[in-house]
């Protein structure tokens, strides 16, 4: 069987984001010899709406952080957001954004890496709010999907079972923070290959050393 990349992230994951050059990278040069694949990993699923202010307050501190080790930069609507925190309307959760990539993959099953990278720009650059239906329509012109039927989708109990399914699945293969890869080379067979943000370089070793492409 030809080896499958699992990529387990969450949209709201500051980490994640720094981490999307790498993966689109990686996805890149080795997309005639894996299989990849993006799974939502639900980090915020607060059981009542819960504020922007907490988190806003952790982000203050972290994401030069980020943009120091990583490279991207995080944009002014988003950290507009971030350093005014009694002034935002977010009530971040990471459902919707989880069941719009289960959408995307739909429609365009290979190109996962990229539609979660475009997630996390619409949030951390532009500064979209992910909750908010219309934070998907420019992606929905980009990619040429249907609006009436992404927004259906979006709005489906159907969509919202497989959002939470792959959160299980994250849960079942025993993730515990982002980003996190998997690579899948038997049917029980599964590598550890990143855990946190990794370098390219580094990843890049990690999978050749641990499969067996021809």
């Amino acid at each position: 069987m030809q080896p499958t990349i699992y990529y387990c992230y969450d949209a709201y994951c500051g980490w994640c984001y720094g981490f999307s050059p790498v993966m689109k990278s990686i996805a890149e040069e080795y997309k005639d010899k894996i299989t990849f694949d993006v799974l939502s990993g639900g980090m915020i699923l607060p059981e009542e709406p819960t504020h922007f202010g907490a988190l806003a307050n952790y982000i203050q501190t972290s994401y030069e952080q980020v943009e120091e080790m990583t490279g991207v930069q995080f944009g002014q609507d988003f950290l507009w957001h971030v350093f005014n925190p009694e002034d935002t309307d977010w009530f971040p959760d990471s459902t919707k954004p989880s069941i719009a990539l289960c959408i995307f993959k739909e429609y365009f099953p290979g190109n996962a890496i990229q539609m979660a990278s475009d997630l996390q720009y619409a949030l951390n650059f532009e500064g979209r709010d992910l909750t908010d239906d219309e934070a998907y329509r420019h992606l929905l012109h980009q990619y040429g999907i249907p609006e009436d039927d992404f927004y259906a989708k979006l709005r489906s109990e159907e969509y919202k079972e497989k959002a939470h399914y792959e959160m299980a699945l994250v849960r079942q293969l025993k993730v515990t923070g982002y980003p996190t890869v998997l690579m899948q080379v038997s049917d029980s067979k599964f590598y550890l290959l990143a855990q946190g943000y990794t370098d390219y370089e580094t990843l890049k070793r990690r999978i050749e050393s641990t499969s067996s492409l021809p």
